[in-house]
């Protein structure tokens, strides 16, 4: 004969689906902050750029620069 498992009363429930689980306000604004800001060099590659106007090569090298250290 088998022993009952009891399970514990503080044991969390199981989440159904809608149960008010929320995301954190950060959850969305940095995605579409990232995509944003790539679309953004994207689109901006092809113009001219005035003299001194650093091209989002150079920006991204900074970026790479900062990054490793070097």
């Amino acid at each position: 004969m088998s022993a009952r498992t009891r399970t514990p009363s503080n044991a969390p429930a199981a989440a159904a689906v809608g149960d008010g689980v929320r995301l954190r306000w950060w959850a969305l604004v940095l995605p579409v902050i990232a995509f944003s800001a790539l679309l953004v060099l994207m689109t901006g590659a092809g113009q001219a750029h005035a003299a001194g106007d650093p091209s989002p090569g150079v920006f991204l090298g900074w970026i790479q620069l900062a990054l490793t250290g070097s």
